[in-house]
């Protein structure tokens, strides 16, 4: 159940991240401005965002077996529609967008579907394996400029569409929910509200939008970041985008699984003040190779980890008839933390010709997310720790 709920999440990630590798070449030929081609591929990091909201909730009623193939066909509709007559025009890029983040909520659906198939020992690792999927996104980077090279601007899209209707079906066929999952019975507005009066739900939120949204913010605008610092050519920064990607995938079940040994607290506190260095390195604009290849790589690790602590968190204080709900309000923090950097970095880098700003900003809120994490998150745990019987 974990390899098929991570493959789905993988898939839809993969459809989710289509359009930002492509973002330069839209930029030109639609002679877009920053600040448009930073809306174009932030939209469906928002909408993914926010849709796992109530796709979360749905999750916890419903179970993952009926909402991975629901989400993953939902999906096809924006992919086939942006392949084949949605490329031509900003506004008509911008609304097959904002359906694609369909595709960005089946992060909703896999944390609590997986988290009820583990006992709390091992969930930490258990979610950061899943969260692994969001690779996805390191797929799309690596294939998809060069199929519209190759073939067509269609060919991309085709291939995704297919993906996900076989990946569909299989769920449909194959997904089973954990015996004895908790189903909530109240009503879906009195459980988001309940969900909202948790304390966990919004030091995990605050702290998702900083890692994850970190990782989506990069994922979303590095190469557009390398190909104007740099002069990278369009294939190279998609490239070394796919790099940045993969050491965060990679990193996050590690910092699930430190998690479940170290306590989420240290593993955050670690990761945070990697991406404050990082950060800070980096605003200086310093040589590719090595220091900003080096700068980037450690802020992707400390980004992949930090997120698998964090769902490592989340696992540990939130009821279990509660993780969808917390898991649709904390993921959407983390893709609105991904959706306005890449926001700011356009129009900073449009006023002043500059990324060091954006940067600069970046270390600040990470170094703020450090203390939050030392002071009010740490007490949390040890209130939780305290709470539990022993025996």
């Amino acid at each position: 159940m974990l390899a098929l709920a991570t493959i789905g999440f993988a898939v839809n990630f993969w459809a989710w991240a289509l359009l930002s590798p492509l973002g330069p070449r839209f930029k030109d030929v639609l002679e877009l401005s920053s600040f448009q081609q930073s809306l174009l591929v932030a939209v469906p990091v928002v909408v993914g965002s926010l849709g796992r909201i109530p796709v979360g909730a749905l999750t916890d009623r419903f179970g993952g077996r009926l909402m991975f193939p629901l989400v993953s066909a939902a999906t096809i509709v924006p992919v086939l529609y942006l392949g084949l007559l949605g490329h031509s025009s900003l506004a008509a890029l911008l609304v097959g967008g904002f359906f694609l983040g369909i595709g960005g909520t089946a992060f909703a659906v896999g944390v609590p579907f997986v988290n009820a198939w583990f006992p709390p020992s091992r969930r930490g690792l258990a979610i950061g394996v899943f969260g692994a999927g969001m690779g996805g996104t390191a797929v799309s980077a690596l294939t998809t400029v060069k199929l519209v090279d190759a073939h067509s601007m269609a060919t991309p899209f085709l291939i995704t569409a297919v993906v996900l209707a076989v990946y569909a079906v299989a769920a449909g066929l194959l997904l089973r929910d954990a015996p004895g999952r908790t189903v909530p019975t109240e009503p879906l507005p009195r459980r988001l509200a309940d969900t909202l009066r948790l304390a966990v739900t919004w030091q995990a939120s605050a702290l998702y939008a900083v890692a994850f949204g970190g990782y989506v913010a990069f994922s979303v605008y590095l190469p557009t970041y390398l190909k104007t610092v740099y002069g990278l050519t369009q294939a190279d920064a998609a490239n070394r985008m796919g790099g940045f990607v993969l050491l965060a995938v990679a990193m996050r079940p590690v910092g699930g699984w430190l998690s479940d040994r170290l306590g989420p607290v240290r593993v955050l506190a670690t990761s945070l003040a990697v991406v404050v260095t990082g950060a800070v390195v980096q605003s200086f604009t310093p040589s590719l190779a090595p220091l900003g290849t080096i700068a980037f790589l450690a802020m992707a690790g400390a980004l992949g980890a930090g997120s698998g602590a964090t769902f490592a968190l989340v696992a540990l204080l939130t009821p279990a008839n509660k993780v969808g709900s917390v898991t649709g309000v904390v993921g959407a923090a983390g893709g609105l933390g991904g959706f306005l950097p890449p926001l700011v970095m356009g129009s900073l880098y449009g006023a002043y010709g500059t990324y060091a700003v954006g940067l600069l900003l970046l270390a600040i809120v990470a170094a703020a997310a450090l203390a939050y994490t030392l002071t009010g998150v740490r007490a949390a745990v040890r209130r939780a720790q305290k709470d539990v019987p022993c025996g």
